[in-house]
């Protein structure tokens, strides 16, 4: 499975001869590849390429007399096949925005819907245009509302849109994207599970906190945040229960117990105590969750917090044990 699209970086000279003959030429025999005068102008001194196939794949060359840099969901010509590869915040800027704009202009021709909604379009680029991923990711977000239940394509962007441009998580792009997957199939549950993960880091920015993902502990693997605003220095581990109709276990607080249970039995055990519990029940529609919140079942750990989601904005949830986080902010809680 292909990863999140990244860059590959050339550090030598192309010309345009070397480029019709290393670039252009072996893909236009392999894959029918056309060049196409680019959407955008990149500035500087750079000179821009774009390559267009027929299978609807889509690469992107930028070059100075000293070094390029290659982007595509297509394959890798041989001549580029050993260069590095670095991340959308670890090139030059005129290449990084030049790039996105190109993307995204192709993004919004393909899904204009999606227009609507910049920051998010922005975000999950990495992934909306990789090579594997691309139509699963934008179908998870078009078909299958983002996870949510009973609710619109709409109402659920708008509401990942809203907390993507609170820049929260910018820093950490290509982590949090790449966490949707690329693969060429949607896997609705490991889907929801991870923008379960952006469930929880807007919850936690809403109530004051700053977050960081993917915390590694000194059992050798990670947690998915630490949350900090002055002296509250919190570690967050997060689980998402499928919802009762697509699970073996008899009913929703059957669901959220066993669910919970398998984390605390795994990794939240190896770490040894100290972190926050989040039970995340947004894959809940509402008779699954009345169950729950009418019963509030304990989790088998402690410190957690249990809760659900809606696309207008409202949590609802419960806490177990005594809950290091002022929270109150970001969810209506039951107790």
């Amino acid at each position: 499975m292909a990863r999140p699209l990244r860059f590959r970086y050339s550090p030598t000279s192309w010309s345009e001869q070397r480029v019709r003959q290393k670039i252009l030429q072996p893909l236009r025999s392999n894959i029918g590849a056309r060049a196409v005068t680019p959407q955008f102008d990149i500035g500087a001194d750079w000179e821009t390429h774009r390559f267009e196939m027929q299978n609807g794949d889509i690469a992107l060359f930028a070059r100075t007399d000293e070094e390029a840099y290659w982007m595509g969901n297509t394959e890798t010509p041989s001549s580029l096949w050993r260069t590095d590869k670095y991340g959308w915040r670890e090139i030059p800027y005129h290449v990084t925005r030049w790039t996105q704009r190109e993307l995204l202009a192709t993004l919004h021709e393909e899904d204009p819907w999606l227009a609507d909604y910049p920051h998010l379009s922005w975000y999950f680029l990495p992934v909306f245009m990789s090579k594997d991923g691309r139509e699963s990711t934008r179908a998870f977000f078009r078909q299958h509302a983002a996870g949510f239940p009973d609710a619109s394509r709409r109402e659920t962007t708008r509401f990942f849109e809203d907390f993507l441009k609170t820049g929260a998580l910018d820093e950490y792009r290509h982590v949090m994207s790449g966490k949707l997957g690329t693969s060429n199939h949607v896997d609705r549950v490991r889907m929801s599970a991870a923008l379960g993960e952006f469930i929880a880091a807007k919850i936690l920015t809403d109530a004051g906190y700053d977050v960081t993902p993917e915390i590694e502990v000194t059992t050798g693997h990670s947690l998915d945040f630490r949350a900090e605003n002055g002296e509250a220095n919190v570690l967050v581990e997060v689980t998402r229960p499928q919802p009762p109709t697509n699970r073996a276990a008899d009913g929703p607080v059957a669901a959220v117990r066993d669910t919970a249970e398998t984390k605390t039995n795994g990794q939240l055990a190896e770490h040894g105590g100290g972190a926050v519990l989040f039970v995340d029940c947004s894959s809940f529609r509402d008779d699954a969750w009345a169950a729950v919140r009418g019963e509030r079942p304990d989790v088998r750990h402690r410190p957690a917090v249990v809760y659900r989601a809606r696309p207008n904005g409202r949590v609802e949830g419960y806490r177990k044990g005594s809950v290091p986080l002022e929270l109150a902010e970001a969810i209506d809680f039951l107790d």
